[in-house]
């Protein structure tokens, strides 16, 4: 058990998860819980649950429970748990499924050959994304001729468990979600292994808060997701509050199956209005349920990923206020079932999305509407598919099959009715689904109308209060017994931690040596633009230090900065070239100037330099920058890899602008923060922009012009935050900025105040008072090792300063 106490309980909670995590599993799969008491436990870190058979737990998701509360500036998850992905297989002994057409719904098909199979055998299912699917839908162009389907991008997978094998014919444990046709590249099985793969994994009965700064109602430094499941099966959160996180409540990614999300509240998060924020409860897996779960101000609040395999189900579920439509978000995601779900103020949506240059095209395909209601209800019908409404309720969308609108149908619920099929009563009453009353009213007897105007006057039962009280009818184990306490263990049997050994950067006698040796080697850049979180494409999406993809930590996606940097030196590459990003949302890859139509943003985000100030709205759709406030994620990713630099001898060139946003094509400028249109600080730059040609831009002459009162201030206070940032690390070299050929009067400018700066701190080191600089802590001796600088300039200027006796 973990007794709740002031400050920081990170280490102490992933010590008490690894003390469990060492146990011995009993037969059932379960090794034991980490009971957190009941209070508040705030965590600056993330918790990581690694093992198989770990239940976290607390006593309470109510008033007077367990908080467990995130705090600082990261955009972190607050718990993963999180598999190791190891998948085992042999892709070149997959066999071929032979049938012209195996249809929705099937568990039994034939194979060229059954041999080596049998029962109990995990199978991997593969339906390929041929050129030929693709021409059918029509998804080769989804608008513009730019943007449209490939090969290989929306292959659907399942995993399934072998439950029989005759001869020639297998049957596996759970349907498949979309036909598998011969004309269309058929199906491939082959056998797997995922030894990584957690199970039997827990999260339960306490409050999941994330700290945010109560004057910005549209904080996004603080904790973005709460909960995520990668690499598990068999698992499950229940009974939680979730409050205030920018993200997701609970999400369910790719590699996960078999989850189970139970009697959940999600209330009151803060962010953006915007995309790829408060997707409340997602799921990107397969074979997983949302038992009534409630969420309120969300957006795609009960959302289903990139081919989804399925089948998945939300049941019971109601979102309050929703700000965008739930549903299928992404490409094809088939066999969801939506079943009493409801959607205050927003749509529920089975059909097509365009996606601007996302390419999303058909989603939701192969699913139901069971008794929903929205305010606006979208079912349409994909080329070869079908998607189904019955019993729906709000304003109607589409050609798909409608069946009883405006009226419910029987059973109540289609998920409770299968689970009775299947399991029998007993297992369907254990659902414990709230009762709804589906009486008609029309032409009562007397009698009853009498009865229905008593119960007139009082608000019928609400999902929300029902969750609450979900401990009253499935209460949770919570005391604590004679279980340990963390503060009685033995300390971790690792090493005390010590100062990283620092290879420190040296010019010697014009050379670059560390540890007085030269430095080779070869220099990667970063990406700038473009990207796509699609998990068969992201990891060629290249490096980017500050690139940011809401609960994704990868290749390509929020790149994980340990594993960059050693891949980086076991490559031979000495030094990573940073500047920021062109523009921040993926919408901006088409290179087109216009102002966007609202705030559906897409990741992957490249986070920029400064802050978003939560006031007015950018050509993005998104709040206003203040370029007086920098990102501190931005930041800490930079310091943090400059961090790593420092211990392992590479190089971190750091460019503090980026001067293709101020030349060439005008689409670098539509979203940069600087364009007067972008920021709360009165830059001063024209508006409309002057494009030439009503496509170039060329505001270099206004950007380096440091007599503009505004913009020098600013300008000043960037330059000092680049140093800030890097005041206590030796391996960083400060660029002007990438593609710099700027005049010699914004060199001088420049110089003068890294000069000024630098008096700063050796006059405050001299007095023996660290300076105060954001997040960082710097002794005397840091303050001495003023930074590296690179002339890159034009000649004409580097020729300049070299002969000025000042500079």
């Amino acid at each position: 058990m973990v007794p709740a106490s002031p400050g920081d309980a990170t280490e102490r909670i992933q010590h008490a998860i690894d003390y469990v995590s060492a146990l011995a599993p009993e037969p059932n799969g379960l090794r034991g819980a980490v009971l957190l008491l009941s209070g508040r436990h705030e965590t600056h870190g993330s918790l990581r649950i690694a093992n198989s058979g770990v239940v976290l737990r607390g006593q309470g998701m109510n008033a007077g429970g367990t908080t467990l509360r995130a705090t600082g500036y990261d955009r972190r998850t607050l718990i993963r748990v999180v598999g190791h992905e190891d998948r085992r297989g042999d892709e070149e002994d997959a066999v071929a499924i032979t049938e012209d057409h195996v249809p929705v719904g099937a568990t039994s098909f034939h194979l060229e050959t059954t041999t080596g199979l049998q029962t109990g055998d995990l199978v991997r299912i593969t339906r390929p994304s041929t050129q030929e699917w693709i021409e059918f839908l029509g998804a080769t162009d989804l608008g513009g001729g730019v943007a449209g389907w490939r090969p290989g991008t929306r292959d659907i997978i399942w995993h399934r468990t072998v439950r029989a094998v005759a001869g020639n014919e297998i049957t596996v444990d759970a349907p498949l979600t979309t036909a598998l046709e011969r004309r269309f590249g058929g199906g491939l099985l082959e056998r797997c292994r995922l030894p990584g793969r957690l199970a039997n994994v827990g999260v339960e009965n306490l409050c999941l808060e994330s700290a945010f700064d109560p004057s910005r109602p549209k904080d996004e430094d603080h904790a973005w997701y709460a909960i995520t499941f990668e690499n598990a099966a068999d698992s499950w959160a229940r009974q939680i509050t979730f409050a205030h996180f920018a993200g997701s409540a609970v999400a369910v990614f790719e590699n996960a199956a078999r989850i189970t999300v139970q009697d959940c509240l999600s209330l009151s998060p803060v962010s953006e209005n915007g995309g790829h924020r408060r997707r409340t409860f997602f799921t990107q897996g397969q074979q997983t349920l949302f038992l009534r779960c409630f969420s309120e101000n969300g957006r795609g609040d009960f959302g289903v990923g990139h081919c989804a395999a399925g089948p998945n189900a939300f049941v019971q579920c109601e979102a309050a206020e929703a700000l965008a439509d739930s549903g299928p978000l992404e490409s094809w995601a088939g066999g969801v079932l939506y079943d009493d779900v409801r959607i205050d103020g927003n749509a529920l949506t089975l059909g097509f999305r365009p996606g601007n240059n996302a390419a999303i095209g058909w989603s939701g395909v192969n699913s139901v509407l069971w008794n929903c209601s929205a305010s606006v209800i979208r079912c349409w019908r994909p080329p070869g598919a079908h998607n189904w409404a019955f019993g729906a309720w709000g304003s109607f969308e589409g050609d798909g099959v409608w069946q009883a609108s405006n009226d419910f149908v029987r059973p109540d619920s289609l998920f409770a009715a299968q689970v009775q099929d299947r399991l029998g009563k007993a297992a369907a009453d254990r659902l414990q689904l709230m009762t709804r009353s589906h009486e008609g009213a029309t032409n009562p007897t007397p009698e009853r109308a009498q009865e229905l105007a008593a119960i007139a006057h009082t608000p019928p039962p609400q999902l929300r209060d029902y969750i609450a009280n979900a401990f009253a009818r499935d209460p949770i184990p919570d005391a604590p017994g004679n279980a340990p306490s963390v503060d009685d263990l033995a300390d971790p049997a690792t090493p005390p931690p010590t100062a990283p050994v620092r290879s420190r950067l040296i010019l010697t006698n014009g050379w670059l040596t560390v540890n007085s040796r030269l430095l080779i080697g070869g220099t990667s850049g970063v990406a700038w633009w473009r990207g796509t979180t699609r998990p068969s494409e992201a990891p060629g999406n290249g490096i980017a230090i500050t690139r940011f993809v809401p609960g994704r930590i990868g290749r390509g996606l929020t790149d994980d900065l340990l594993q960059l940097a050693d891949g980086l030196r076991a490559n031979g590459t000495a030094a990573l070239d940073h500047n920021y990003g062109l523009w921040y949302d993926r919408r901006r890859d088409d290179h087109e100037r216009t102002r966007r139509i609202d705030g559906e943003v897409q990741p992957p985000f490249f986070e920029q330099p400064f802050a978003r100030s939560g006031e007015g709205t950018t050509w993005d759709g998104l709040s206003r920058y203040d370029l007086t406030r920098f990102n501190p994620w931005y930041w800490s990713r930079l310091r943090e890899f400059a961090d790593l630099c420092d211990e392992r001898g590479l190089l971190l060139f750091h460019q503090q602008y980026f001067q293709h946003n101020i030349l060439e094509a005008g689409a670098h400028w539509a979203d940069f923060p600087w364009r007067s249109a972008n920021n709360i600080n009165a830059t001063g730059f024209p508006e409309p922009p002057p494009y030439a040609g009503d496509k170039r831009i060329f505001q270099a002459d206004l950007f380096y012009d440091v007599t503009h009162p505004v913009r020098r201030k600013l300008h000043e206070g960037y330059i000092r935050q680049c140093l800030d940032n890097f005041a206590g690390n030796d391996n960083v070299i400060q660029f002007t900025g990438a593609e710099f050929t700027g005049p010699l009067h914004f060199m001088e400018f420049w110089l003068d105040t890294i000069s000024a700066w630098e008096r700063t701190q050796l006059l405050t080191a001299r007095d023996g008072n660290p300076p105060a600089v954001a997040h960082h802590d710097i002794s005397a001796d840091s303050c001495r090792r003023l930074p590296v600088i690179a002339l890159s300039a034009t000649k004409d200027v580097q020729d300049a300063i070299l002969a000025d006796p000042v500079r």
